[in-house]
């Protein structure tokens, strides 16, 4: 039985890292769901000049991820009858990355007003693995108040902040890309080597 990770892209800024993680998924052979939300769509369009179409995802999601899709679903953010919506559907858990302050309120109080809030508060009922990545700063109190809720209801609270002990002060942004989804999918259990890790010793790279 298929058992997909599904990864929820939002609007706040950061499609790189939505890009790093679904390749990292997929590069270690496990099955993707994808959800997009409207908001996302423009963040996309504006940080790499991609779209995505409901109509031509195929082509459009090759293209922004510049590979094949290999096991790769995709379901339209306004689906709220798709698959992952429903607790019976036999997801692994989810990612949201990037995870904008909307997304996560609404995540956090149940809102459920498209298809990507439904899944993570789906998964969360579930107690599959749930990790959120906001990428927002600095933050309000209410942020804060989001954030706390989603800890508490089992979510992993993973903001995109790199470290650089990886790669050094030289970094490339990809690196520190990788090293923010290295940390989603050692979250979500699954092996990569998107970055290096800390090896106990100083200056080692």
């Amino acid at each position: 039985m298929r058992q997909p990770w599904i990864v929820g892209v939002s609007g706040a800024s950061g499609t790189p890292y939505a890009r790093a993680v679904i390749t990292g998924l997929l590069d270690a052979g496990e099955s993707v769901d994808l959800v997009v939300s409207r908001a996302a769509r423009l963040t996309l369009l504006d940080e790499t000049g991609a779209t995505i179409r409901d109509a031509h995802w195929k082509d459009d999601v090759a293209a922004w991820l510049g590979r094949d899709l290999g096991d790769l679903a995709y379901w339209p953010a306004g689906d709220l009858a798709a698959g992952p919506s429903s607790g019976s559907y036999p997801a692994r858990g989810m990612a949201v990355v990037p995870a904008s302050t909307a997304a996560c309120a609404g995540i956090a109080i149940g809102l459920s007003k498209d298809l990507l809030q439904r899944a993570a508060e789906v998964n969360l009922k579930e107690r599959r693995r749930t990790v959120v990545v906001p990428r927002e700063t600095p933050v309000t109190r209410s942020h804060l108040e989001h954030l706390m809720s989603l800890l508490d209801a089992g979510a992993v609270v993973l903001p995109a902040s790199p470290g650089f002990y990886g790669s050094g002060a030289d970094a490339t942004a990809q690196q520190l890309v990788d090293f923010i989804a290295g940390k989603v999918l050692d979250s979500l259990g699954v092996e990569h080597t998107l970055m290096r890790r800390w090896s106990g010793r100083l200056g080692e790279r």
